[in-house]
């Protein structure tokens, strides 16, 4: 059948490449000029599939209340009247329990390990380049508290299949020496071997290259603005390009527009509880190679993730809910740009800095949307937040499977099912 997918990120695009695989016939639709640009333009990098820890944790509501003022916090809440930010921001509470924690952390680990192995298999089949590194992560602690908190998360982790191990000092440095200056402030850490780096923007317009190869249709340049309905089902959806209203009719369609899906969504009186979490980067070239790093790092006091990209290296990280704006906060890019320096001195030219903002389309449990609405031809994958590179070939390999009436091949709680 004819599917339309909505949205050219990283899911966007591996949605339509196994929605293809299965025989449909596919058209994608963005309003970039190519894949990619959006939030899968500079993100962290990571495929981090044994550190998907939820946002929402029995320590998250204090924290919140600590950082509420302080402008270079890891996670910023900026309160704006705007009901559908708060009803986000209570269902988040809701989601800080223990129980709740644990509950999600399973859903995040099933559904990257399953995403991972899709992408393994994808990059074996089709040669993809995008700077990946096989490396691992190593999520350092500077704080004992916190690295001590670590521990729960780690054991859950483990019980699930993540081979992720509790290390010291000495280890961390030992598996990456680049962390060597920092020696002293390190806790401790985790390693998780398996786990895996790469530039998402360069996989995606790499993949779309792919699909149009196989015969997917792009229409670049173009927005969505609605639908036409009748009763449970989508009749078409109406777009703007170079001016122009178009109506692009098909026989089912997909919702992967990350933070705007929830907009939209709502035109068709579907509420989806995602809102933008706007998160930062740097981009800077390598400076010593031998004082940059090769695993993927994660630094848990200031919640930044540092990937090495080529001859590039991206440090990524912070979130802040503050509505849809994209506007830069040098405030924040600074923070980044110094506590990387301070970390890795050497490692690259932080005075040439390449600043990004992107909205991560982020669900209070950080557990996406994957599955059939309420509509009887629209399926939704969206809501993936910080996780969209982690999970986006399982998540598409699994929506693949659900539009064909298939039970996908893991433990997750499917929307619709």
């Amino acid at each position: 059948m004819h599917i339309v997918v909505m949205g050219a990120g990283v899911v966007g695009i591996t949605t339509a490449w196994f929605l293809q695989q299965q025989g449909h016939q596919v058209t994608v639709v963005d309003r970039q000029a190519q894949a990619g640009l959006e939030t899968s333009y500079a993100n962290g990098g990571q495929i981090s599939v044994c550190h998907a820890e939820p946002w929402a944790n029995p320590s998250a509501p204090l924290k919140i209340l600590k950082w509420l003022f302080q402008p270079e916090a890891p996670l910023l809440y900026r309160p704006r009247l705007d009901p559908y930010q708060w009803r986000w921001g209570l269902s988040f509470l809701t989601q800080c329990t223990s129980a709740r924690a644990a509950h999600n952390i399973r859903q995040m680990v099933n559904l990257g390990t399953y995403s991972r192995s899709q992408l393994q298999a994808l990059r074996k089949e089709l040669d993809l380049d995008y700077d990946h590194l096989e490396k691992g992560i190593l999520h350092f602690y500077t704080s004992q508290q916190e690295f001590d908190a670590a521990m729960e998360p780690a054991r859950i982790m483990r019980e699930l299949g993540c081979d992720r191990q509790v290390i010291d000092a000495d280890r961390a440095v030992e598996l990456e020496p680049a962390l060597k200056d920092v020696r002293q402030r390190i806790a401790g850490a985790t390693y998780t071997a398996d786990d895996e780096s790469g530039d998402a923007r360069k996989f995606t317009q790499a993949l779309a290259r792919r699909c149009a190869e196989a015969g997917v249709e792009f229409r670049y340049g173009t927005e969505v603005l609605g639908f036409d309905k009748a009763g449970d089902r989508i009749l078409d959806v109406q777009t703007l390009t170079e001016g122009r209203h178009q109506v692009l009719r098909a026989d089912s369609y997909v919702l992967c527009l990350g933070s705007f899906s929830a907009v939209l969504a709502r035109r068709l009186g579907l509420f989806l509880n995602i809102y933008p979490a706007k998160g930062y980067s740097i981009t800077v070239p390598v400076k010593n190679p031998d004082a940059a790093f090769q695993v993927s790092l994660t630094d848990d006091e200031y919640k930044l993730v540092y990937s090495r990209l080529g001859d590039r290296i991206r440090v990524a990280g912070t979130a802040e809910l503050n509505g849809y704006t994209r506007n830069l906060d040098f405030i924040r890019c600074r923070a980044i740009v110094r506590r990387a320096a301070e970390i890795l001195p050497g490692a690259g030219h932080w005075d040439q800095a390449e600043y990004w903002t992107g909205l991560r389309p982020t669900t209070p449990s950080n557990v996406p949307y994957i599955g059939k609405s309420h509509f009887h031809n629209l399926y939704l994958n969206t809501g993936h937040g910080t996780l969209g590179w982690t999970h986006s070939c399982g998540s598409a390999a699994a929506l693949a499977d659900i539009v064909a009436g298939r039970t996908p091949e893991l433990d997750f709680t499917f929307t619709g099912l």
